[in-house]
């Protein structure tokens, strides 16, 4: 069908390919950087997990009457 006073409208095949190879492309593209984001944040995640377990580990040492460090009682502004 032709609108615009007999002019067709619709882009050309091989325009609209070009188009949609462009979004495919830079899909790729986001999907990499996705990709990244969430593997560098699962080794935040793995890093955090080990530094709790540590943390507990020491406060159960401390809890069992371990000898502790007098800096550690310091408060922060110390």
């Amino acid at each position: 069908m032709r609108s615009n006073g007999g002019m067709d409208t619709s882009p050309h095949p091989d325009a609209r390919l070009t188009d949609l190879e462009i979004k495919a492309s830079y899909t790729e593209d986001l999907l990499e950087q996705l990709n990244m984001t969430v593997y560098r944040q699962q080794q935040q995640i793995d890093l955090l997990l080990r530094e709790v377990a540590l943390l507990r580990q020491q406060g159960s040492e401390a809890a069992a009457g371990a000898p502790r460090n007098p800096r550690d009682e310091l408060p922060p502004h110390y």
